[in-house]
This record gives C-alpha cells, structure tokens and sequence, in this order.
C-alpha cells in the first residue's frame, strides 16, 4: 500500500498520543456547530496570548480576527518574510431547521428541516440529536441554544418508517427523500388549547426557557446534530469516533500548531485560516471565497506602516505557502474495489498527502506543484514525521474538493494534507488516535520550517 514511512505507534509513545487525544476529545465535545468550534478557538488564542486586531499595535507576538463567529485568521511572526499558513474548515454536514420550522399533524409537533453538506439522509434518521445554535432577536440579543447537550436533556429525533410498512425496493436517492425528514419537537399538548395544543406547548416552553417567540425562528441559525458522546472505538482504544472529525479535527491540530510553534517576531510567520461553508462551495462571506482573511493581512501591514498594502500583500503571497488541512478517506477493508490500494491512507500510518482533488479528469482540482510536495516532503522526512500518498479513490468512482483551489487563485502555493477517516459525513466519524497526534506535528513543523 503505497509510501510507508514508518508505523506512528512505533515511533511516539501512546501516552503522548492519548495526551494529545484526550484534549481534542474534550474540543469536539464541545464544538457541535461552527460558532462554538470558532468561539473555544478564540478563546484558546485569547489564553495563549494572543490579542485582537482591533487591540494590535504592532508589537504583540501574535493577531487574530474573528468574523462573524463563523471563521478566523490568527498570524505570529515578520509576515514581510512570508507568511506559512494552515488552512482548515470549521462547519460539518447537519441537519437545519427551516426559518419557519413549527407544525403540529395529529397530536405531533414537528420542525421541518434542510440538510446541509454532502449526507447519506438515512444515516440521520431514528438517531437522538441535539439542538443546538443561535437565535437573534429583532432588537439584537443574541439567545444561545443547546438543548440536548447535556446527558439530562431530551434529544430530538428524525423519525424512520418501520420495515413492516417499508417494502417497496427503491433506490437509496429515491427511498429517502428531504422532504420527510421532519424533527419530533413535542407530544404533551397545552391544557385549555383546542387547535395546535401541542405545536403552543412547545412554543410555551421556549419561551419559558429561552424567551424565543416563533418569529424568531427566522433570523436563527439552529442545527440538528449528533447527541453524541466522542468515544474510543476498538478493544485497543486506537481510533475515535465523533461527529464533526471533518473538517474540526485540523482546524484543532491546525490551532495547536500554531499556538504551539516556535514562530519569533523577526521570523517568517506562521498562520492559521479557519472557514465556515466549505461543505457546500465554500461560497459566502465566512467561506475560502470570502476577503476577511486578505483585509485582515492588509490591516496588519498598514498597522506596520506600509502605504501600498496591495502591493505588499502581493509580495507577501508570493514567499507563502498555505497547507490546505482537510480529512481524506481512509482505506476500508470492507469495500476494497473504491480504493487505489497504492493511493489511499491506511491507519496508524501518519498524515496523508493528497496532491490533487477533484472528480473525473481532475475537475475542480488545486493539484500540488511537484516543487512544494518536494519541499513538504522534504520538512517532513526530515523531522522523522510519518506521512503517506491519498486520493479520493479510484479515477471515477471518487472525488472530492477542498478550499485548496480558491487560496491557490490567490496566488498562494497550496498542498493538501490531513488524517484519514473511515465513515466520513457520518453522524459518528472515526480517525486513528496515531494520525491525529502525528497530523498535529506535521503541521507545526510545516510552520517552522516551510
């Protein structure tokens, strides 16, 4: 199978790979949604020492921006020497409500919703989910949402049709259908009510326990999420399962690194891009398309005293590298006839290099100069850091694209890399406890040394 550079297990001792687990356990726990991932970012930073833009003089040791709680730019170091960036994503496939979700059928209040992302809709189906997300008031109050967090919440579920009544044979995109999947919200109605008792029952409580009226359901983000636990799987304990692995699993090993680096002042600098919506393009003003993170470089050289920060901007470019830090697959003895056994990631075997995406004849790829995988390689083998060659599976049944290509039309030289995962866009995602870890200190090498 491909390029081996030696077992992770062999070469780190499993008590600093558990160490290292353990506190991205405690990370994907917490961040179920793309502003709570941003949020325990900032704050990370915020400990770490780092100041806001809006705070910076231009003597800190390192800057960070936040836009719109959904993506964040954080920079230490001389960026006129260049600047080596790792990029991530931060939103996952979900399940959202509607901005008018609420209807009551024969004694059920439901919520209906719209997938976001690329999901197998049967996975999400009689599984508990919790809801979790933002509310906005007319008047600006920002209300949080988590309900089914805690172990003592209920949970929401998207019915499924029992077998009994479910034999007609159809394909799987036929058989499942969005329009069907409509959330159990509630089933007590309100006493005294005749018409929608139980859709006015549930409407009681949040407003009991949030203040939420029912037309604040329109300017809400609220998502439905996998209520559960991370958890190691295997009788050895050697993989994770969680929700959201793709792509919060580097944007944490990407902040880590970062945080972690030893990156001084008159250094090249090091730098971490974290975005929302790369799972549907990412398109909007929080995705890989947006300008947040160019507007905030150029605020930093004007910050330095440079009256042409286009132009220094473009320099800058031109001595970066950006790392685009995303999932890959992972080689599944179950379904063997997907994979290029020579081209695919196998666990315990490091990070993964994946020098093109895209679909059929390499559609909608940022593929690697042959220079940088060089380069990347070279930092790598010299560091003794574990790495391996993947693809999106064989030429025509795989692909997959990643926000490489959108940094890439900036002029930046980009490469892709990240760990493996078996059951990506799964409620319940697994990586190797060993990628992890080793993915973490690829990325902070590739910091200090690009």
């Amino acid at each position: 199978m491909g390029i081996d550079k030696g077992l992770v297990w062999k070469k780190r001792t499993r008590e600093e790979i558990e160490v290292f687990s353990e506190s991205y356990k405690t990370f994907i726990d917490y961040a179920k949604t793309e502003r709570l991932a941003i949020e325990y970012f900032e704050k990370l930073l915020i400990k770490a020492g780092f100041v806001s833009i809006d705070n910076y003089t231009g003597n800190e040791d390192g800057v960070f921006f936040v836009n719109r709680g959904k993506s964040l730019v954080a920079i230490k170091g001389d960026i006129t020497k260049g600047i080596n960036f790792v990029a991530a994503h931060v939103d996952a496939p979900r399940i959202d409500l509607r901005p008018y979700p609420l209807y009551e059928d024969s004694g059920i209040a439901l919520g209906k919703t719209h997938y976001y992302g690329g999901v197998k809709k049967y996975q999400w189906l009689s599984l508990p989910l919790a809801l979790v997300g933002v509310v906005v008031k007319e008047n600006g109050e920002k209300i949080n949402v988590c309900i089914g967090c805690d172990e003592k919440d209920p949970v929401f579920v998207l019915p499924d049709l029992l077998p009994h009544l479910d034999k007609e044979d159809k394909k799987v995109s036929e058989h499942f259908k969005a329009d069907k999947m409509n959330v159990i919200l509630g089933s007590i109605p309100l006493i005294g009510e005749e018409n929608e008792a139980v859709k006015k029952n549930v409407l009681k409580l949040l407003k009991e326990k949030y203040n939420i009226d029912e037309e604040d359901f329109i300017s809400a983000d609220l998502e439905l999420v996998p209520a559960l636990k991370p958890r190691d799987v295997g009788i050895d304990a050697g993989m994770i399962g969680a929700y959201g692995h793709d792509d919060r699993i580097c944007a944490y090993q990407a902040i880590m690194a970062f945080v972690n680096s030893e990156v001084s002042k008159d250094q090249k600098a090091a730098g971490v891009i974290l975005f929302d919506r790369e799972e549907i393009g990412s398109e909007g003003d929080a995705g890989a398309q947006a300008r947040f993170y160019k507007s905030f470089v150029r605020k930093l050289l004007k910050i330095k005293g440079f009256s042409d920060a286009e132009s220094a901007f473009d320099e800058i470019i031109n001595k970066s590298y950006v790392i685009s830090a995303d999932v890959t697959t992972l080689y599944d003895p179950s379904y063997p006839d997907v994979h290029d056994k020579l081209n695919v990631a196998k666990p315990g075997y490091g990070v993964a290099i994946v020098k093109y995406t895209g679909r059929g004849g390499k559609g909608g790829a940022s593929e690697a100069h042959a220079e940088l995988v060089a380069k990347v390689r070279g930092v790598l083998n010299k560091n003794g850091i574990s790495w391996q060659s993947s693809l999106f599976g064989k030429v025509d049944v795989g692909g997959g694209g990643t926000v490489a290509k959108f940094l890439a039309q900036e002029g930046f030289d980009t490469i892709d890399m990240g760990p493996g995962l078996m059951s990506m866009h799964a409620p319940f995602e697994l990586v190797s406890k060993a990628d992890l870890y080793e993915t973490y200190l690829a990325f902070k090498v590739l910091m200090e040394q690009l």
